[in-house]
């Protein structure tokens, strides 16, 4: 059987004048779509025209969920209620399924963004916050979370399908949790270590830690930053590599 993975990447985070990222060409390159939603990055506008352009190329659509964090970009930890929490993502997942039937597209998924992200992988409270925000909204939305992560098997307990994520420019520990962007290290650049090692995961189920260790890690799909300088470079040559080894690009959506 030919393997096959998804290529995601964060993308709909421009903001008026100012823009982030190389939408068109890596909506060229990857399979599924994480569009901002308004709270940590993104303009109505902004975010239209990324959903069209996905639409037109075919490409999955995720809700890129986030705390109300605009001036930290959705990076910093926040302690919001439970209430809070679900209400707000009931209403990010609201405003881009609105856009997305504007566009001729859906949302088939949501991937928490950034510091919420991270806190819901180990924050069982936070963690099912967003989950009934999810359940609420639309129980078939699958919820994408890092591999190996307690959110996934609580999403899944609570009836979401789950898709596992790798970080194609990220460091892990050798317990399988990103190293912290506070670290030397913890975001990588060259793209053909990069694409090596995603070929590697994708045909083994293996990466290699920042330590050196191997680390086993089965992930569904892999996320390049569209944020990232030469971002589309790098997913150029990761998607390069995965084809030229036999792996199948291909959205789980």
């Amino acid at each position: 059987m030919t393997p096959h993975i998804d290529l995601n990447s964060d993308l709909g985070e421009g903001f008026g004048a100012w823009t982030m990222g190389d939408d068109a060409t890596m909506l060229g390159i990857v399979s599924s779509a994480n569009v901002a939603c308004g709270f940590h990055a993104g303009d109505p506008a902004g975010i239209l025209t990324t959903l069209k352009q996905a639409a037109e190329r075919g490409v999955a659509v995720g809700a890129h969920v986030s705390y109300p964090d605009r001036v930290g970009f959705g990076r910093r930890n926040m302690d919001v209620t439970s209430a809070d929490l679900t209400a707000d993502v009931i209403y990010q997942i609201g405003a881009l399924r609105g856009l997305a039937a504007a566009a001729g597209t859906r949302v088939t998924y949501v991937k928490p963004h950034g510091a919420l992200y991270n806190t819901i992988a180990g924050d069982a409270r936070q963690a099912d916050a967003v989950i009934a925000g999810m359940l609420a909204v639309d129980p078939t939305l699958v919820m994408m979370g890092l591999a190996g992560a307690p959110i996934l098997d609580r999403a899944r307990a609570a009836g979401l399908p789950v898709v596992a994520e790798a970080f194609a420019d990220r460091a892990y520990t050798p317990e399988g949790t990103l190293v912290s962007r506070k670290q030397a290290g913890a975001v990588l650049h060259d793209p053909d270590t990069v694409a090596a090692r995603m070929l590697r995961l994708a045909t083994d189920g293996v990466i290699e830690a920042i330590d050196g260790s191997t680390l086993t890690l089965q992930a569904d799909s892999i996320c390049i930053h569209g944020d990232s300088p030469g971002a589309v470079a790098m997913a150029a040559r990761v998607r390069a590599a995965l084809v030229a080894g036999g792996v199948k690009i291909r959205s789980f959506a």
